[in-house]
């Protein structure tokens, strides 16, 4: 191959864009567009005129701004599904409505009831924490009523069918009933939703008194306080059947009032709805007055509350006052208290409106408080061996949801009523406990010191301080205090947390009172509470059954305190760390710190005291790797380290620098991609130095270079991704080239040459095996352009790395379906041709390529064409293996390959290229597999060429290639 003459810059210069002045006129892309408007507005009543305004408004065009008014895709949408209808369309509406039902108006009352916002906390979040918190090992048992039902009596009479369902009901209270004992808690709640589910296969099968049977048998459990410590567990389960009968008999009666298609507004008022609907809806209600026991009753009515909507615009507001009159004749405390939680969660859900219902039930409640101390509530915890605190406790889910409802958007004055009623009663523990829990915490954070004064005086037998303490703490961790009263309150805090014996009971407020700590005070105070921590918690080794609790601790230390200079200097705050004992523990805290560091860290370091502790965090990140380990989880924890390596710098202390990369590499031997990004690192420390130095080499500066590039070639071997190797083998190499380390930089090519006959058929790609062959190819590709500016050795003979890979490539087993042996033969030629040139595209500084070692010399020259000829022999023996009818189509797209590949690089005035060139075209269409478009392009692309200076041998050429059309 005769490689042809290359100026570089003059192609260069033929290949730039023309530029071309432009007349913008008045345009300019950031000139406001005016937009003229017209509007015509037309009237075909007597009298019609027509009128046409027009206006011009001038705006930059945004489009972002069109969010704002609605214009973009999705208020669009929105917009068609959910139409704004006009006054024509309103008027057309209720004309329809008016000639359809004459007794129904069609009207949308606004609803000037304030909904509940996002901002309250749904009875939904809740229920897993309780069913999770209040459980038993007891054996727990359930009635069973038998739900058989009556034929009624062919053609009866309606006031039959009533009688007749009416003595249904009563079948249930009159002995169609059994036990079921000796239940364990999952067995009862696997009735429970055995329950629940016949409620709803009862419904769909229009049996709607088995369906009301049902309900009433499951509110009667809610009298049975047997098993009193799973109570809550019981409220939450049977509740959940008694709401979803509410919303049966609310989308029955709703689904009754569809007129023509058209159901009901969501803000209907009754008047909207039909007799129908009404009479299902009294019938409904008079059932369940019919029910003789006062909770299932109460329940039940309670349950569907939003019915009344139905009935009049007053119904729930004169319901919810009876309801809450009629729970003071259930006479025990706790069930009593759990039916207000259920009547405030219904009122909130129908009516939030109705703030007096919900201040009512809570007044009711402190007044029978005292019930609790009373001889029945007593005898009944001594026969079921309950404790006065663990009862009081079951109180807390039901209390803290009143005064949730209570205290929803209420004003600030309440809670100084509600703290006033709570030292009449002697500032109950339970109770102040739960208004503290309830009130925004602006408003306690506000009164800490009147909180803290209440506490003192609380009784402690019945519900400990140290839980009061924490409730506190956790509104101080949401707002602040008064400034001056901030130390006084931790002082009286912590004095009643550091007194506690219980390691449970104090970890867990200590916890809260961390974070308050860390708010509002610097790190003295923080490190005299991590010490007493650490003096609770080491003791019996308490910390191993507190590590939720101390990594919280962590978590809220290192949130506040993200200067790693202070945090370490926190005297006490490693210590804490060495309590972290369980590994998995242990390394999650790890990776918590070096997350925050990360963040955080916006300049590099080279603090000792952070360098060490974080180097001590590392290795036990690094550390719990193992056999089992996921490879996600060793990519997040190599993920961490390097962000931490990345953070290290000693300036021009290049010498420190390494050092750190040197230690840092034997400690994370077994992460690789931590020794890639050391590799990485030490590269570009070594081009630093060059740049540093300006390319003034001492001794000095140039043992140092060799320093890194000896870390790097003794480090890639250890490495186990082929490719990873062969990459940092180019890239290292080039790193020393660049740093005239010529002899390292043949260490490293000729290491990578020797590695490429053991790349695998296939590889791992994010999990998944793929041919090899696209990732050598390219890998080949970029180290061919590498080996243009390598320097031959003066030992090695002309172009012994050119020779090496050319054999390797040759030895390498390709797949009999693979054409990359070809394509890389192929860019070989352009490798070569590139040597040919008297002046090569590009150079390293200070370094001689061939081109001037050899200076065009005609022996240097020889060889290379002696190499082409080795080369373009190969890649014609291929073409003719291809001649096969299922491979032509292959040899069409590589015969059209090399011959653009000649067109571009070879000097087509010689007879045998010239040719060689005309045979590839035609082979290229021999068997009508070449694409007519590319191949006319090409011949265009030809004659254009043509007309350039030195190609007027273009013009033969192109008259020498003809297209061949498919017939």
């Amino acid at each position: 191959m005769h490689a042809r003459s290359r100026n570089y810059v003059s192609e260069s210069e033929v290949c730039k864009l023309e530029s071309v002045p432009l007349d913008f006129g008045d345009y300019h892309p950031l000139k406001p567009i005016t937009v003229t408007e017209s509007k015509t507005k037309k009237m075909n009543r007597k009298g019609s005129t027509s009128s046409t305004s027009s206006s011009s408004s001038s705006s930059v065009l945004d489009p972002l701004s069109s969010v704002l008014d609605g214009t973009d895709p999705l208020s669009l949408f929105a917009a068609a599904a959910d139409p704004v209808p006009t006054t024509a369309t309103m008027v057309t509406l209720e004309a329809f409505y008016f000639l359809s039902n004459s007794y129904l108006t069609f009207k949308r009352d606004k609803d000037d009831s304030p909904a509940v916002g996002s901002d309250f906390e749904p009875w939904s979040s809740k229920r897993g924490e309780i069913l999770a918190r209040y459980t038993t090992t007891e054996k727990l048992s359930i009635v069973s009523g038998s739900f058989s039902r009556k034929a009624a009596t062919t053609g009866s009479a309606v006031s039959e069918k009533v009688r007749t369902r009416l003595e249904e009901l009563d079948d249930l209270e009159e002995g169609s009933q059994k036990e079921l004992l000796n239940l364990t808690q999952q067995d009862y709640m696997n009735r429970i939703e055995e329950l629940n589910q016949s409620l709803k296969d009862a419904w769909s099968s229009d049996q709607k008194v088995k369906a009301l049977k049902i309900v009433i048998q499951c509110s009667k459990l809610l009298s049975d306080t047997t098993v009193i410590q799973f109570y809550p567990s019981k409220f939450v389960l049977i509740t959940d059947i008694l709401d979803t009968f509410g919303k049966l008999v609310y989308e029955r009666i709703q689904s009754m009032c569809v007129d023509n298609r058209v159901s009901l507004p969501d803000n209907f008022s009754p008047e909207c709805v039909n007799d129908t609907a009404k009479e299902t809806c009294l019938n409904w209600f008079f059932k369940i007055a019919s029910i003789r026991e006062l909770i299932p009753r109460f329940y039940v009515e309670a349950a569907i509350l939003k019915c009344n909507k139905f009935l009049s615009k007053t119904g729930i507001s004169e319901c919810l006052p009876r309801l809450t009159s009629m729970i003071r004749g259930i006479g025990d405390p706790l069930v009593a208290v759990y039916a207000r939680a259920y009547l405030c969660r219904v009122g909130m859900e129908v009516a939030p409106q109705l703030k007096e219902s919900l201040n009512k039930n809570f007044f009711d409640f402190l007044l029978t408080f005292k019930q609790i101390h009373g001889d029945t509530v007593q005898n009944q915890l001594v026969v079921q061996c309950v404790e006065i605190p663990l009862y009081l406790t079951l109180y807390s889910p039901a209390i803290d949801w009143i005064l949730q409802c209570i205290a929803y958007r209420a004003p600030e004055v309440l809670l100084t009523e509600m703290m006033e009623r709570c030292k009449k009663l002697g500032n109950n523990a339970l109770l102040l406990n739960s208004v503290m829990s309830a009130f925004r915490a602006e408003f306690i954070a506000a009164r800490s010191m009147d909180f803290i004064g209440m506490i003192k005086e609380c009784d402690e037998s019945g519900f400990p301080k140290h839980l009061l303490f924490r409730s506190l703490g956790l509104n101080l961790a949401l707002a602040d205090p008064p400034e001056n009263d901030r130390l006084q309150i931790l002082n009286e805090a912590w004095k009643v947390i550091t007194k506690l014996k219980n390691p449970q009971d104090y970890i867990n407020c200590a916890e809260v009172w961390v974070e308050y700590t860390c708010r509002h005070f610097t790190k003295r105070e923080v490190n005299t509470v991590l010490a007493d921590v650490i003096k609770h918690m080491t003791p019996d080794r308490a910390f191993e059954d507190a590590y939720p609790q101390l990594q919280s601790i962590i978590q809220k230390v290192i949130t506040y305190i993200y200067d790693f200079s202070l945090l370490f200097s926190v005297e006490k705050f490693l210590p804490f760390l060495d309590m972290f004992q369980k590994e998995s523990v242990r390394v999650e805290v790890c990776k918590c710190i070096m997350e925050s560091f990360i963040k955080h860290q916006q300049e590099s370091t080279k603090d000792p005291v952070i360098l060490n502790a974080l180097l001590h965090i590392c290795k036990t990140m690094h550390d719990s790797v193992n056999a089992l380990t996921l490879e996600d989880e060793k990519r997040m924890l190599a993920a961490l380290i390097n962000g931490f390596i990345k953070m290290v710098s000693f300036g021009r202390d290049f010498e420190q620098q390494l050092s750190f990369y040197v230690e840092a590499r034997s400690m994370f031997c077994n992460l690789e991609p931590v020794l890639v990004q050391l590799i990485h690192s030490v590269n570009q420390l070594a081009m630093e130095t060059r740049k540093v130095m300006k390319g003034n080499h001492s001794r000095k500066t140039a043992a140092f270079v060799r320093a890194c590039v000896a870390f790097c070639f003794i480090t890639i071997p250890s490495l186990s991704s082929i490719f990873t190797r062969l990459n940092l083998y180019l890239h290292s190499g080039q790193v020393a080239l660049a740093n005239q380390c010529l002899s390292q930089a043949d260490a490293f090519f000729k290491a990578a040459v020797s590695l490429v006959p053991e790349v695998p058929k296939m590889i791992s790609v994010d999990g998944k095996m793929r041919p090899s062959d696209a990732f050598l190819l390219e890998f080949l590709c970029n180290f061919f352009s590498t080996l243009l500016v390598v320097p031959d050795h003066p030992e090695q003979g002309v172009l012994f790395l050119v020779r090496g890979l050319l054999n390797v490539i040759q030895d390498y087993t390709w797949e009999d379906n693979s054409d990359d042996k070809i394509r890389i033969y192929t860019n070989v030629l352009h490798l070569l041709s590139a040597m040919t040139q008297e002046a090569y595209i590009y150079h390293v500084d200070k370094v001689d390529s061939n081109d001037t070692l050899y200076g065009g010399d005609s022996k240097f020259l020889t060889e290379i064409n002696k190499l082409c000829e080795t080369v373009i022999a190969q890649i014609l023996d291929h073409l003719k293996t291809l001649g096969k009818e299922e491979t032509l189509k292959r040899q069409s797209q590589l015969a059209l390959y090399f011959f653009n590949t000649i067109l571009a690089h070879g000097d087509l005035r010689n007879n045998k290229l010239n040719q060689l060139s005309v045979n590839l075209w035609n082979l290229a269409q021999k068997h009508g597999f070449a694409d007519t478009k590319t191949m006319v392009k090409t011949l265009e692309y030809i004659k254009r060429r043509s007309n350039q200076p030195e190609m007027s041998h273009f013009t033969d050429l192109a008259l020498r290639l003809p297209l061949q059309s498919r017939t």
